[in-house]
């Protein structure tokens, strides 16, 4: 018995210094579901309800959230934290965020400059064609 009590001991022990990898509970599961859940309804609500009429306010509230979401879903279901994997993990989340920064900034600037980007004489072309074709018919 007293072996068993040593086993048992030893494992918690190596979970404290990431030797093993993260071990995981249902309670913390649980946790991350829960807060998953609410961490979805509630910009739901906020964007079926029209709580926030602001557009600008709203896309940041909803960007809190998603990014409340993102880390409650790295500790609860990822189980990230410094510890694991003598910091690998935290390098490569940092390259993770800094990579998706860059996509979502990237993206948001061509969606924002997209009209003034596009070739000006686009909608004179695509009006002439038509008028001359009114005009022949005439």
């Amino acid at each position: 018995m007293a072996s068993d009590t040593h086993a048992h001991h030893d494992g918690h022990h190596d979970d404290h210094h990431g030797d093993v990898g993260p071990h995981s509970s249902m309670r913390e599961y649980v946790i991350g579901f829960v807060l998953s859940v609410i961490l979805t309804a509630i910009p739901f609500w906020l964007v079926m309800a029209n709580v926030i009429q602001d557009r600008t306010t709203a896309i940041l509230v909803l960007g809190g959230f998603a990014i409340v979401q993102v880390l409650v879903h790295m500790v609860y279901f990822l189980h990230m934290n410094g510890k694991v994997e003598g910091g690998w993990t935290m390098l490569s989340t940092m390259f993770t965020v800094v990579f998706v920064a860059i996509a979502i900034a990237g993206t948001l600037w061509v969606m924002f400059h997209m009209n003034a980007n596009m070739m000006p004489s686009h909608g004179e072309h695509q009006q002439q064609p038509a008028a001359a074709h009114q005009h022949h018919t005439q």
